[in-house]
């Protein structure tokens, strides 16, 4: 199989104008938009965070992980999510013409609020999303308003 590579250098001087033409079509081979989209993005998952009047809800988007790598663990109130997932191919008749993954990882913290139950956090993880739940302690929830009788 044979690669063929499309260099565009039309818009290389005007990425980096500060570097003569050379330079400038090295960095616009290699830290073109799509690779720095796609492998900054990559190790920083997307997150969705939800409060209801009895708990918190954090969703990381993270496929292709597999449950048991994740790390997660609440220290001094800071929950600190990571995971790391490597590739180990030892096959010395196997050659590649371009590899582009075999090693990932990252790690998100959050600051919890008081109201939080750090002792109670619970995780899941399916289809491709880490949900985790983190309750609020009994005092924190939203209470009835109690009428006062006057004496």
């Amino acid at each position: 199989m044979t690669l063929i590579k499309w260099k565009n250098n039309a818009n290389a001087v005007d990425r980096f104008p500060f570097m003569p033409s050379t330079l400038n079509d090295f960095f616009s081979d290699y830290l073109n938009d799509d690779v720095l989209q796609k492998d900054f993005f990559k190790s920083i998952p997307s997150v969705n965070i939800m409060e209801s009047p009895a708990d918190f809800k954090i969703e990381l988007a993270v496929p292709g992980i597999n449950k048991n790598d994740f790390k997660i663990e609440v220290d001094k109130g800071i929950l600190t999510i990571s995971a790391e997932k490597k590739e180990e191919v030892n096959d010395e008749n196997q050659r590649y013409t371009r590899k582009e993954f075999s090693y990932s990882s990252f790690k998100r913290s959050f600051s919890l609020p008081d109201q939080a139950d750090a002792e109670k956090v619970a995780a899941e993880y399916k289809d491709g999303v880490l949900m985790l739940n983190i309750p609020k302690k009994e005092e924190a929830k939203a209470k009835p308003a109690r009428e006062i009788k006057v004496s």
